[in-house]
């Protein structure tokens, strides 16, 4: 009879990747958010190209989104690869200024 439990290397892995796509999905984001800000980039960046976002700050997550490009590159496609030096600590929001006004009903 075969066990469906996981190995521990298993459970890392996937837990591994699980975190991985997290990281990717807050920073393609963060990096569409930039592009907005940033205009000029979104001429630059081929059409049809793939990009690969490099957190220089977090090698393993640069090291797992080249292993994935590479794998997912198609022939002759453009690469443009995204070198992100540094994310700022997140904001709880923008707003600049709130005011409230409150109606009791009576």
């Amino acid at each position: 009879m075969s066990s469906s439990f996981l190995s521990p290397d298993e459970i890392v892995y996937k837990m591994s990747e699980k975190e991985f796509i997290a990281k990717n999905i807050s920073l393609s984001i963060e990096f569409s958010k930039y592009v907005f800000e940033h205009p000029e980039l979104e001429d630059k960046i081929p059409k049809g190209a793939q990009v690969v976002l490099l957190p220089e700050y977090d090698k393993k997550l640069s090291e797992y989104n080249m292993t994935i490009a590479e794998k997912q590159r198609e022939e002759r496609q453009p690469v443009v690869y995204v070198k992100i030096r540094e994310l700022l600590p997140p904001r709880l929001s923008r707003v600049a200024k709130a005011e409230l006004e409150i109606d009791m009903l009576n």
